[in-house]
């Protein structure tokens, strides 16, 4: 990564969280030093310290700090422990998996479309897969209308409208855009957001709080912005595909927290009772047909 010496002042944090995350994280850390040309400051937490986890050695190697957790919080909690371990005069903080590799200069393309606007709170890059397929990584607010429909249909019709509105999949991909929200996988955050957002919702064990903070930064008045001009590759999610099943239903779970917390209004019960209803029923079928 970019090292820096004692009269240098990190305006860039990058935070990472470890599980399992040996065969990955070297390549991310190896990818920093070319993704900015400017100091960054690192912090590697540590969701599942010892048991042959390699974190704080890597984190060592490469100037970082190392964030040990007692307790697997999550994602979000891990993130929030790493964004708080940061120095005070880091402005902006990049968030991303350990399975994410940097391509060189996209720290520095996504930090110049984030100082273009003091609105902008959270910036995503354009993320491609392992074999270069691009993931559609900015997408709208799911509404009960999309995520109904994405939840029935896309496992049998992914081109469904419902899928295409909520991924967004109109828009140009190649385009500069606002977004309703940006995967987590790797983000470049305003630090002052974040702080005045309270980060992450550590209620979200894994999968929705990247959805649940795009959505608070939109309704506190700021904007989420996908920038193409900065890309990164993303493998794969390698710390669950172990545990599909329990992933299924913590997926679903997560899905009908952010939905019971969207439609809150007390005239809204049968909505969320019938969400809740529905969402249950589905988590039990898929995790059947992937048996």
């Amino acid at each position: 990564m970019t090292r820096r010496d004692d009269s240098e002042t990190a305006r860039v944090g990058v935070v990472t969280v470890a599980f399992r995350s040996n065969a990955v994280l070297p390549d991310l850390l190896d990818s920093l030093e070319r993704a900015s040309e400017q100091p960054l400051e690192l912090v590697v937490v540590d969701n599942l310290p010892g048991e042959g986890s390699l974190a704080g050695e890597l984190a060592q190697q490469h100037g970082g700090h190392y964030v040990p957790l007692p307790d697997n919080p999550g994602y979000g909690g891990g993130m929030n422990a790493g964004v708080a371990a940061l120095p005070a005069s880091v402005e902006w903080v990049l968030l991303c998996n350990p399975d994410v590799v940097l391509l060189p200069g996209s720290v520095d393309a996504l930090l110049a479309v984030a100082t273009a606007d003091e609105r902008i709170a959270i910036v995503g890059p354009a993320i491609r897969n392992a074999d270069e397929t691009l993931y559609p990584s900015a997408r709208s607010v799911p509404s009960l209308r999309t995520g109904i429909g994405h939840a029935l249909f896309v496992t049998v019709w992914q081109s469904n409208p419902w899928t295409t509105r909520y991924r967004d999949e109109r828009a140009p991909s190649g385009e500069q855009r606002d977004a309703g929200w940006l995967s987590g996988a790797c983000v470049l955050v305003r630090r002052s957001v974040f702080d005045e957002l309270g980060g992450f919702d550590d209620g979200y064990f894994m999968y929705f709080e990247d959805v649940d903070l795009g959505y608070r930064a939109g309704l506190a008045g700021y904007r989420n912005v996908f920038a193409p001009s900065a890309t990164v590759i993303h493998t794969g999610a390698h710390a669950t595909t172990t545990e599909s099943a329990r992933m299924v239903r913590v997926h679903h779970e997560s899905a009908r927290r952010f939905l019971l917390s969207k439609y809150r209004g007390w005239w809204l019960w049968p909505v969320r009772a019938g969400l809740s209803t529905a969402l249950r029923v589905r988590a039990a079928w898929v995790v059947r047909r992937t048996r």
